[in-house]
């Protein structure tokens, strides 16, 4: 399916909040493919392929980008539909955030699409600390304090609806 919006509807797609025992967060590191100068990060996740469900889509993705498998996925906790810019087209995506935990650090990333390969140079654990000092962007721009919020009161009742990133 086109990144670009669809005739049904922004592209869907499943995004980990994934924490390890130490409640570190794993976020990627990615850049603009034509301006590498253009970075940020981000949490684990893609489009939902054939007829996968969200939660599918969400451990295939978290495998294919980390090589990270023993996971236990959790509930969804947010929901946020966002709009950008990104290799030479605007990507319109419907964003569905579940919650993981693993004891599995060692990242390796098991199957990058050819653009991933042109656009995401690393992972790394944050602590909660970290992620509220970065200078650099992060996505979602909120994430410090929603990780913060998560950590203190647990995942909510239901997922909470996140405001629109357009960018």
């Amino acid at each position: 399916m086109s990144a670009d919006l669809a005739a049904d509807g922004p592209r869907k797609v499943s995004r980990v909040i994934l924490l390890d025992p130490e409640d570190r967060i794993l976020l990627l590191h990615g850049f603009e493919p034509g301006d590498p100068a253009v970075g940020w990060w981000f949490t684990p996740g893609g489009g939902l392929e054939g007829g996968e469900s969200r939660a599918q889509a969400a451990l295939r993705e978290l495998a294919e980008e980390t090589g990270i498998t023993e996971v236990e996925l959790g509930p969804v906790l947010w929901h946020r539909y966002c709009s950008f810019p990104f290799d030479g087209r605007r990507w319109e995506q419907d964003e569905w955030y579940y919650l993981a935990r693993t004891e599995q650090t060692r990242t390796e990333p098991q199957g990058l699409t050819e653009l991933e390969r042109r656009s995401v140079t690393g992972a790394r654990w944050w602590t909660p600390e970290e992620l509220l000092a970065a200078r650099e962007t992060v996505y979602p721009t909120r994430l410090a304090e929603l990780l913060r919020t998560l950590l203190d009161d647990g995942p909510p009742a239901t997922p909470v609806q996140l405001a629109p990133e357009i960018v």
